[in-house]
């Protein structure tokens, strides 16, 4: 069953500009080599801001101390959160977005020695209060493995652009509560996961950061939406969210001119086993004039990078 939703004008921008930013960072990506600190201070802003939202009341300093296996002082339950969050982040990668095993597994993971139930699906009911009123009653817990399986179903087979999966995601996470605590965290970890699937640059893109600052309207669209009975306005949100944090991370990571050295490099990954001919190469890299195309094969067949078959026109290279 398909969640409720429509795909907007503004959402079909926002994707569309999404995705320029994303081809554009993912053709400087070699070459900008975004630096280990870099990335270090990305994911410190993450588990930072998304423990944050729910309360946790370390400061940045010292999360980043934390991550560096530093001690801190503070409440033993903050410190356990950050614990676990640094843990569940650090193995990002070995979660499947589509699978039910392992959402399940990064909450306990997240989760473990914070609830009894770690792990595992609520099983009473539950109600999201503000002040002194309940702003969303979650669907009850009887119903909760079910929609769960639905969703990650619909998901599968749903062929929307990745974006707007990402964030339908994200928000039906939020609508189903699907655990006794930690449906925040688990939404924002979530939707990150999917969004890896579309690009790497995702790993390291600190949109939490961004959700804590706009943490307000956050929740103010999450109700909105809750009103109206579908996820639109939330999918264009967390778009403009996606969009800001990508042009924050284009403006910290300037990109230099590729050397021979780089070009090389980057020929190695197109073309790791097969043969190819200067033309390809010069396909690799439009700009490039043909001299220097020449040089950098030239330089490579001395250094012993390249092997030459061949000979004149007919030459051709591949790497060793």
């Amino acid at each position: 069953m398909k969640p409720p939703y429509t795909i907007t004008t503004h959402s079909i921008n926002l994707v569309a500009q999404v995705m320029l930013h994303i081809g554009r960072l993912e053709g400087l990506s070699f070459n900008s080599k975004s630096s280990p600190e870099l990335r270090r201070q990305n994911r410190i802003k993450t588990i930072y801001s998304t423990l944050a939202i729910e309360g946790n009341t370390l400061s940045l300093e010292q999360v980043s101390a934390m991550i560096e296996e530093k001690r801190v002082l503070g409440p033993q339950k903050d410190i356990l959160e950050v614990t676990n969050a640094i843990q569940l982040y650090n193995q990002l990668n070995s979660f499947n977005p589509l699978r039910v095993e392992s959402f399940l597994r990064a909450h306990h993971i997240l989760m473990n020695g914070l609830v009894n139930d770690a792990g595992h699906f609520r099983r009473r009911g539950v109600g999201i209060q503000k002040g002194k009123d309940i702003i969303h009653i979650a669907p009850p817990a009887e119903n909760v493995p079910s929609l769960i399986h639905q969703l990650f179903k619909y998901i599968s087979v749903n062929k929307d652009h990745a974006l707007i999966q990402s964030c339908v995601l994200h928000y039906e996470l939020e609508f189903i509560h699907p655990f006794s605590d930690g449906n925040g965290r688990m939404g924002r970890f979530w939707q990150t996961l999917k969004l890896c699937e579309l690009s790497s640059l995702f790993e390291n893109l600190p949109i939490e950061s961004l959700i804590k600052q706009r943490q307000e309207d956050y929740y103010r669209v999450l109700s909105q939406c809750d009103k109206e009975g579908q996820s639109s306005l939330f999918i264009e949100f967390i778009l403009e969210i996606i969009l800001e944090s990508l042009k924050e991370y284009e403006s910290n990571n300037s990109p230099q001119a590729l050397d021979c050295e780089d070009r090389l490099a980057k020929a190695s990954e197109t073309f790791p086993e097969k043969t190819f001919a200067r033309k390809d190469y010069l396909e690799l890299f439009p700009n490039l004039s043909t001299a220097t195309a020449s040089r950098d094969l030239k330089s490579g067949v001395i250094k012993g990078v390249l092997k030459i078959i061949g000979q004149g026109r007919m030459s051709r290279y591949q790497f060793t």
